[in-house]
């Protein structure tokens, strides 16, 4: 996952010649050491270049004309140090397809009471200057973040984060191939969609393969291959006895190892950045590929199964936002409720595809079990429960005249009980604001039954990913009533039929 190794965040500022050329030294000099501050911060994860102040209508095109395209920009801070005149900007933002980020800021923290002069009300003008580029942008109807405070607080660093890791997942997805193998769990609906309009709203594209091509693939993997993976899996994991060399089922480990194999050679050659599988198209495999989509997820690749692309491209997202953080992103889907009125919660797996990088210190086993649906051998996966934290789940839905993400915010628990007759990977959690609420208000957004479950993206970083995409969102969470969201749907739905109507 190389995206933010090979992305670059632009700043410049807006200024003016009204000031003359001391003062515009000045705001040459301010700029380039926030930018240089921000670049230093070990809260952004990605390099923040400096890229000169901004004074004429031909300067800001010109910025604007370069930064579009860039392959490496991967969006621009904007900060107005002086008053920069909004028609100035009006070119240049009309061609403008980065993620912009205004932030609010000024040089100085503090009125120097005592020494305060009108060379120094001319030159930190941030006040009202931010206030005139705020008008422009809205005017143009242009989406982008603000954020207002001292440059150097961690506040602001955390808040230019959470845009950065957006971004980054626009971009990463901007041009991305995704590998379906098989067609859609059959008679299935969230998990369909318009391809034609994702690959518009998010610029990703979807693959189609028949299960024969991923088959030739797996059977071209080699010993030394299966043996890399097994040592792998010995180094990381707690190997069931019987599935190490010379138990009675090690041949189902190697089965599996080759699978994985199979289909990351297959995703590494296409470049894809995630991927679908169906167990009602497991035609020439031996087993269902649980553990390698679960090791394949642990690598980076997004994940959907039973077909379905649009979450695949939605654990990919959230993988890339979360690079770095340790809480870990799944596939996921609510399975079935805990409806104890003292405390409800809710339990989520899948049959076998769960990540991973969302056990933190817990123990991970792999083991081999029967599994009642697919009509294959029985197939090796990964055994663990997720730790107690926040986290969040994340569903994305195509509504028809537009895409939904769906948002709940959730508390995830230990259960403080075994599972012994249940050998998958899961979390168990306390939807926000309660279980009720929350099931109630997701039946009612249309919300998919898979997820893309995770410790690490905030709902701030969903927002602003959403912002830049220009789809819906919707949040469940602690301040979430029925009558609030009922009414949030509709008003919804009257937006973005108008936007339509209107060609926005």
């Amino acid at each position: 996952m190389k995206v933010y190794d090979d992305m670059k965040i632009w700043m410049a500022s807006g200024s003016q010649h009204l000031y003359g050329e001391q003062a515009l030294a000045e705001v040459r000099s301010h700029t380039k050491e926030i930018a240089d501050h921000l670049c230093g911060s070990n809260l952004i994860p990605s390099d923040v270049e400096y890229k000169g102040i901004l004074t004429t209508p031909a300067e800001i095109t010109d910025f604007c004309v370069k930064a579009s395209a860039d392959k490496s920009c991967g969006g621009v801070i904007l900060w107005m140090h002086t008053f920069s005149p909004s028609k100035m900007w009006i070119n240049g933002l009309s061609v403008m397809t980065k993620p912009m980020l205004h932030l609010h800021t000024q040089y100085n923290r503090d009125i120097p009471w005592n020494d305060i002069d009108m060379d120094f009300m001319n030159l930190n003008q941030s006040a009202h200057g931010g206030r005139e580029h705020g008008y422009i942008h809205s005017r143009m109807k242009i989406e982008r973040k603000v954020v207002v405070g001292y440059w150097k607080d961690e506040a602001v660093h955390r808040r230019i984060d959470a845009w950065v890791r957006a971004a980054a997942a626009v971009k990463d997805l901007r041009g991305g191939r995704i590998a379906r193998f098989g067609d859609n769990m059959r008679d299935v609906a969230v998990t369909e969609g318009d391809k034609v309009a994702a690959q518009i709203a998010f610029g990703y594209d979807v693959y189609g393969y028949g299960i024969a091509e991923l088959v030739e693939k797996v059977e071209k993997v080699t010993e030394e291959q299966i043996d890399g993976l097994i040592d792998e899996y010995e180094t990381a994991y707690a190997v069931d006895p019987a599935l190490l060399a010379g138990g009675a089922r090690h041949d189902s480990l190697r089965e599996a190892a080759r699978l994985e194999a199979g289909i990351e050679d297959f995703l590494r050659e296409g470049d894809f950045i995630a991927f679908t599988t169906t167990f009602e198209d497991l035609t020439g495999l031996k087993q269902l590929p649980g553990l390698a989509c679960q090791r394949l997820m642990e690598k980076g690749w997004g994940f959907g199964a039973e077909g379905d692309w649009k979450t695949a491209a939605l654990v990919r997202a959230l993988k890339v936002m979360g690079r770095g953080m340790s809480g870990g992103t799944s596939f996921m889907e609510d399975y079935t409720y805990h409806l104890d009125p003292e405390s409800p919660l809710v339990l989520g797996a899948h049959m076998l595809e769960v990540c991973p990088t969302i056990a933190g210190s817990s123990a991970v086993k792999l083991e081999i079990h029967p599994l009642g649906i697919g009509g294959k051998d029985d197939p090796v996966r990964m055994v663990f429960k997720t730790p107690a934290g926040p986290a969040l789940n994340a569903s994305l839905m195509d509504m028809g005249s537009r895409f939904r993400l769906l948002v709940n915010e959730v508390e995830t628990v230990d259960a403080g009980h075994d599972l012994p007759k249940l050998p998958v990977a899961g979390a168990l959690w306390a939807p926000k604001p309660d279980l009720a609420t929350a099931a109630e208000a997701w039946i009612l957004s249309g919300g998919a039954h898979h997820t893309a479950y995770s410790k690490d993206v905030t709902t701030e970083m969903l927002l602003d990913y959403v912002e830049i995409c220009g789809i819906e969102v919707v949040v469940i969470d602690e301040a979430t009533t029925i009558r609030g969201l009922s009414n949030e749907l509709k008003w919804n739905d009257l937006y973005y039929t108008m936007k339509a109507f209107s060609g926005g």
